[in-house]
């Protein structure tokens, strides 16, 4: 009997229907990008003081110059450990008095600046930025500035609780319905976001899209690699990430052009959804319609595939199934990751991997965003970086395998963060430099860990002959287990 790969073989591997497949759910990969790292715009903190009422009239009167407003009526930056005095504190001085001069007006209230006392700010801030984002909006700097960490956050709590039902989901009711549902939650949450009135229903729209992103890329991921041949799925599964990639490029692009967080949260939620059409152009998974017995529209599916790589269905289509010696369908559950001592052994070390590489991109990611001379350039630069090391993971999983460059590649994003300690904050370039090649580090081991993570835990987990005792993991699929 037949399997899915065995009629690849003959239809196409990588015809013209994986290849239209393969470019329609690029987008979705695309997509995730502004959702994933856009805090990077959404939350931009710019240079910002205290508003202090009659400042800007005496400005005006006295013809001060931005850099002479700054110097007579904000704080200096103060000792170390109040680095960011000239932005969280101001003088506690009445500016509409008329006693003020305009050559040094606080020398008549004090000789000595110092002598003047401070307050918090209690009358807003001014922001020195050409646009908006959600800490200009609602003043998320100084004792608020938490509240930044804290929108982020509640994605990165997303994608976890998510990721624990959308595996099940897709698993239960099939890869289409979860990716379609999963389209549609993310689009309302992103644009709902954008009219968010205040800072409490923004956290809850981020939640609710944390909740379903992670999920509908994986979706999209899972789909893609069951639709071609064993032999082009490694290279489908890099592409598919690097248009990840592209989706960073984009952004820069758009936040540069649209510098209003508002605008630029509906430019990039407004068109998910046009995915919401995939309900016509992407058909559901054989190989999950085979597990669930669901044998006629598997077929019909294959027939369909044949067809429009313009070539005969085989003859023998109409035995096909999952595997030949597969007689009953099994339902996978969180419980077999951990079911052998080989298993846990590499669950174990996979969960690490998977930790240390998201918390090493996010994090030199946001570092960027916060330290960046110039966000636009910077952000663009580091982006710019994935793509040489995709191609690294490309030409090197079948030469070299998969350890050594999992290995050297966490060795080397390691070893830039380290060094990076150690350089001042004024050698931009230098930080620059190694937070790319820490970037291009840590793209090579994230590719690597999803292709280890496939290849690893396939859909079905079923054991041999009792008395043997063992477990045979069969790799039916490219997709990761429970996705």
């Amino acid at each position: 009997m037949p399997t899915v790969d065995d009629i690849l073989e003959q239809v196409g591997e990588f015809g013209w229907f994986q290849k239209q497949a393969f470019l329609t759910l690029c987008l979705l990969s695309a997509a995730f990008a502004p959702i994933c790292v856009g805090i990077v715009f959404l939350g931009f903190t710019p240079d910002h003081r205290c508003q202090s009422p009659g400042v800007a009239e005496l400005s005006q009167r006295c013809g001060w110059s931005p850099a002479e407003e700054l110097n007579y009526t904000v704080p200096g930056l103060g000792p170390a450990d109040e680095a960011f005095l000239s932005q969280c504190r101001r003088y506690e001085v009445d500016w509409n008095q008329s006693a003020l001069s305009c050559v040094d007006p606080l020398a008549s209230l004090a000789t000595n600046r110092s002598h003047l006392p401070l307050g918090p700010c209690q009358n807003g801030w001014v922001y020195d930025t050409r646009g908006s984002s959600i800490v200009t909006e609602f003043n998320l700097v100084c004792a608020d500035s938490w509240k930044l960490d804290l929108f982020q956050a509640c994605l990165n709590a997303g994608f976890f609780f998510g990721s624990l039902g959308i595996g099940y989901i897709a698993d239960r009711f099939g890869r289409k319905l979860c990716l379609l549902g999963t389209v549609l939650v993310n689009a309302v949450s992103g644009v709902l976001m954008a009219f968010a009135p205040n800072y409490l229903s923004l956290l809850l729209f981020r939640l609710l899209q944390g909740l379903v992103s992670k999920g509908n890329w994986m979706a999209g991921y899972t789909l893609i690699t069951e639709f071609v041949g064993s032999g082009s799925r490694r290279m489908v599964a890099i592409m598919y990430q690097m248009a990840f990639t592209v989706g960073l490029v984009a952004l820069t692009g758009l936040a540069y052009v649209l510098p209003h967080w508002r605008w630029l949260q509906l430019a990039v939620s407004l068109p998910t959804f046009l995915f919401l059409l995939y309900y016509w152009c992407v058909p559901e998974s054989p190989r999950w319609l085979l597990s669930q017995k669901r044998n006629t529209q598997a077929i019909k599916i294959m027939d369909h595939i044949a067809q429009k790589n313009g070539k005969l269905p085989p003859a023998d289509l109409k035995m096909l199934s999952l595997e030949e010696d597969v007689t009953e369908k099994l339902s996978p559950s969180f419980a077999d990751l951990f079911r052998t001592p080989c298993l846990r052994k590499h669950t174990f070390i996979l969960m690490y991997l998977w930790f240390t590489a998201s918390v090493l991109y996010q994090g030199l990611i946001l570092h960027m965003g916060a330290t960046s001379g110039n966000v636009y350039l910077d952000f663009l630069y580091s982006a710019l970086v994935e793509f040489p090391g995709a191609f690294i993971a490309l030409i090197t999983i079948d030469r070299v395998g998969r350890i050594y460059p999992t290995a050297v590649s966490n060795l080397l994003a390691g070893a830039a963060c380290l060094v990076m300690i150690f350089i001042s904050s004024e050698l931009h370039w230098l930080n620059i430099i190694l937070m790319c090649v820490g970037r291009m580090g840590i793209t090579i081991a994230f590719q690597m860990i999803c292709l280890v993570n496939a290849e690893l835990y396939p859909t079905f987990v079923r054991k041999a002959k009792p008395k043997e005792n063992t477990i045979y993991l069969e790799v039916q699929t490219s997709e990761p287990f429970g996705t």
